[in-house]
């Protein structure tokens, strides 16, 4: 199985992370990527960004480096009503969105809570991946996140950096559990590296293993950059327009 896509990376602008745009695509392009989706977390995670950072992607090229550039984030969920840190104005001049629970902006309940956050950011229709999910300080209801992602049209995530001990360490066994339960509800994954530093970007083969056993190359969307299109399409998302040309 070929991967050509990471749709996990962040830049310095997420405040806690260590290389430049340029750094990550040309390190992205260096492994043979095709694509790669720029994920810097939203403003409510201290030392993150402005919101204005995220309408203001829209000045990067289509391209950087031959690599595909997707323009995204990785929003934070606010509570168990799914509420994200970012309004729907910059959302929807996004390519991508990604989402997930984090310390910072929502403290750990329980399975239930827990649960209901993440089924109630994916039934929002604003979020296209569930980022860790398998993270254990989050415990939730495998079968129930997976089930409403698979109605719903949302991806999975399968974090690389959960696997190799870089962050969240614990989440293997969950990250199985939920590999599974999107197998028996025929969803989708998607491979992330989590990379906070342009050495890491495209490091997937660990979250790649994990999902080999349980799901189809066609359930995992970094195989191919016509299915991440083909996807983001069925979400409702269309390419802004570049103000730059291409590099």
């Amino acid at each position: 199985m070929k991967l050509v896509a990471d749709l996990h990376t962040h830049t310095i602008a997420s405040g806690h992370a260590y290389s430049t745009v340029l750094e990550n695509t040309r390190v992205a392009a260096d492994r043979g990527l095709e694509m790669i989706a720029l994920t810097d977390h939203g403003p409510a995670l201290p030392g993150g960004t402005y919101k204005h950072f995220f309408a203001n992607l829209r000045v990067l090229p289509v391209k950087i480096f031959g690599v595909e550039v997707l323009r995204g984030i990785e929003a934070n969920i606010m509570d168990q009503q799914g509420g994200l840190d970012l309004g729907d104005y910059f959302l929807e001049k996004l390519d991508i969105v990604l989402a997930g629970l984090h310390r910072d902006c929502y403290d750990p309940g329980s399975v239930e809570a827990n649960t209901r956050a993440l089924v109630a950011a994916i039934a929002s229709g604003k979020v296209d991946v569930i980022v860790h999910p398998g993270n254990p300080a989050f415990p939730i209801d495998a079968n129930q996140v997976a089930e409403a992602a698979a109605r719903h049209g949302v991806l999975l995530e399968i974090n690389n950096s959960s696997l190799t001990g870089l962050a969240r360490k614990g989440s293997r066994d969950n990250c199985f559990k939920l590999a599974e339960h999107v197998a028996l509800h025929k969803g989708q994954v998607c491979l992330g590296s989590d990379a906070h530093f342009a050495g890491h970007v495209g490091e997937l083969e660990v979250a790649a293993e994990l999902a080999r056993k349980h799901l189809s190359d066609e359930q995992i969307i970094n195989t191919s950059c016509a299915a991440v299109h083909q996807f983001l399409a069925s979400r409702g998302r269309r390419r802004q327009p570049a103000r730059r040309p291409l590099i």
